[in-house]
Order: structure tokens, then C-alpha cells, then sequence
């Protein structure tokens, strides 16, 4: 136990931990938005993987990894634009159509990655870009707060400038406060003249966008290639961070935090010997069990 307590109070693995967490929290920023509006995006594990693919072929074919992370967040938006196509124009279940997509994103990123290297699991074959990293200045020479907070890359600091821009976007926009009312009160909403429709359909763009970026973390920051279903639950698991954080940013943030210290925690317990079977679970258990203490909360306040 000692030397798992040395492990975590580490600055390498608190260092870590922000690290794994980006993905989730572009995930948990992308839900909650569109929660916000009354529209829960499902398809975000979808959205992220397509995103994931498209940046890493935008960059592989323009040279630059900053165009092959526009071209991510634009797969995104594309790709929530398919989902609010579906749900606000043909009328279909948004659960069932977020599933649906879910589902497609994997085959058809693999059959993507088929048709331009040949490979159906890795693209070892695109030349892609990797975003660069950053050092803060004055703080990268502070010892212990230096290693955990400079030299992450870019999207991790931007993620944390989404989080910011989102909360006041929510609340002190004119947009913003269309998306809250229009998730609280749709017919008061309509009956005011405010389009339901577009307003929902603005808060599912901008929610397809913000998880493209961290589909572009993965493919281009985390790893420095698309490998095949690499997204593994984080969009599914923002979906659990963003309910633990009622639909509030920086709660969000705190719950998105717990699950990147519990994906940081199973990689680092590798290190004692102890079988990656068993450890790859404690993300998804985490998950589990904080949906159903806010599961049970939820019904003791009803």
C-alpha cells in the first residue's frame, strides 16, 4: 500500500492523470452541452472516433497537424449535424439514433482507413502529425508543480479554456441562455418565438465539434496514429461524468478528473504485477458504481 500511495502523490502520475483526463473532459463539456438543450448526445463515443480518424488523415494528406485538428472538429460537427438530422428532422429517438451511429463509427472508420492505406486496424501508413506539447514559462521551472502542469500538450490546455468559455457562453450569452431554456422549458421556449429546432440544433453542432477536439487528442496527442476502436468507453464514460456533475461545468470537471485518476490508476497498477485483465476494469467499475450513488441520490431527492 505504501508504495501505491508513493505512486499517486507522484508528480508523474498526477501529471498523468491530466493527461488521460483530456479526452473525458471534451467528452463530459460535449454532453453537457447538448444536455443543456434537452437533446443528450449519445453518439459522442462515434463522434470522437470518426473525428480521431479524420484528423490523422487531414494531417497525413496537409502536412499540418493544426489542419488535421480543424478537420477533426469539423468531422465532428459533421457528425453530430447526421444525428440532429435524424432526431430534430425525421423525428427519430435520439437514444436509439446515438446508438445507431455509435455502432457505425466503428466500421466505417476501419473501412475508411481500408479504401485509402489497405490497413484495416492501425494507420502506420499515413504520414500524420502530432500536436506539439507546452512548456508554461516560470512554472516549468517549479519543482513537482512544473512536471504535473507544464509540458502537456496543447488540447489539454485548451480543453481547460473550452470548460471556461462553455460556462460563460451558458450563462451570460444570449445563445447560451436559449440552450437552458429551451432543455427546461421547450413550449414556454416556442411559445416566445424561439425556434426549438435551431436552437437544439446549434447546441448538437457545437457539442460534435468540442468532442472532435478530443478525438484529435487521441489520434494526434495521446497516440500519434488511429488504431481501431481507440476511443474504449470515454465517450460512454463522459456520459456518466456529466450526470455525477449535474449539467454544471465545473463540477463536470471534478467528476471528469475522478475517472481520468481511475484510467491513470489501472495503467500505473501494472506496474505491481497485478494482471491488466483485472486492471483495465477499474475506469468502467468506477463508472458502475458512481452511476448508481447518483442514481440512488437522485431518488432519495424525488
Amino acid at each position: 500500500m505504501d508504495r501505491v500511495f508513493e505512486l499517486i502523490i507522484s508528480a508523474e502520475f498526477l501529471s498523468s492523470v491530466l493527461r488521460v483526463t483530456t479526452p473525458i473532459l471534451f467528452a463530459t463539456m460535449a454532453v453537457l452541452l447538448s444536455d443543456r438543450a434537452g437533446v443528450l448526445n449519445i453518439s459522442i463515443e462515434g463522434t470522437m472516433l470518426f473525428a480521431a480518424l479524420m484528423g490523422v488523415v487531414g494531417s497525413a494528406y496537409t502536412q499540418s497537424a493544426w489542419l488535421g485538428l480543424l478537420i477533426a472538429i469539423l468531422s465532428g460537427v459533421f457528425y453530430a449535424g447526421i444525428l440532429s438530422f435524424f432526431h430534430l428532422k425525421l423525428k427519430t429517438d435520439i437514444v436509439l439514433t446515438g446508438i445507431a451511429l455509435n455502432l457505425m463509427a466503428s466500421g466505417l472508420t476501419v473501412s475508411i482507413l481500408y479504401i485509402l492505406t489497405g490497413d484495416k486496424g492501425v494507420s502506420t501508413k499515413l504520414p500524420s502529425k502530432v500536436l506539439p506539447s507546452v512548456d508554461i514559462p516560470f512554472i516549468e521551472n517549479i519543482p513537482y508543480i512544473g512536471t504535473v502542469f507544464s509540458g502537456q500538450n496543447v488540447l489539454t490546455y485548451f480543453s481547460i479554456i473550452i470548460l471556461i468559455v462553455l460556462s460563460i457562453f451558458l450563462k451570460y450569452t444570449r445563445t447560451g441562455t436559449h440552450i437552458r431554456a429551451v432543455g427546461e422549458f421547450p413550449t414556454a421556449v416556442e411559445t416566445a418565438g424561439i425556434s426549438v429546432v435551431k436552437t437544439r440544433l446549434i447546441a448538437l453542432l457545437i457539442s460534435g465539434g468540442i468532442a472532435g477536439m478530443g478525438g484529435a487528442f487521441m489520434s494526434m496527442a495521446y497516440l500519434s496514429m488511429f488504431t481501431k476502436d481507440m476511443i474504449s468507453g470515454r465517450g460512454f464514460i463522459a456520459l456518466a461524468a456529466e450526470a455525477m456533475g449535474r449539467g454544471m461545468p465545473f463540477l463536470s470537471l471534478l467528476s471528469s478528473l475522478l475517472f481520468g485518476f481511475a484510467d491513470a490508476l489501472s495503467s500505473s497498477l501494472q506496474l505491481f504485477n497485478i494482471p491488466s485483465e483485472l486492471t483495465r476494469v477499474v475506469p468502467y467499475l468506477l463508472t458502475i458504481i458512481a452511476l448508481g450513488i447518483y442514481a440512488a441520490r437522485a431518488q432519495k431527492k424525488r
